[in-house]
């Protein structure tokens, strides 16, 4: 029972960051694209947002992982 309990909160933790990298491609693309002249800054924020999301959904899927088989 628990078990599959974590694995849901593990697929919302991924699904989550999927879709919060997602929209940080795409808005860094709506951005570059009205200012080309800004285009590495926009880059440099877009690559490190990307990578604090992504470790905080492997947190979030360890979390969830372990938490199931501490009851």
């Amino acid at each position: 029972m628990y078990g599959s309990i974590a694995a849901i909160g593990a697929g919302l933790a991924v699904l989550g960051a999927g879709l919060g990298i997602g929209r940080i491609g795409g808005s860094a693309m709506d951005a570059i694209a009205r200012q080309p002249e800004a285009s590495g800054k926009i880059q440099t924020a877009m690559i490190i947002a990307a990578a604090l999301i992504e470790g905080v959904a492997l947190f979030g899927v360890v979390v969830g992982l372990l938490g199931g088989n501490a009851a």
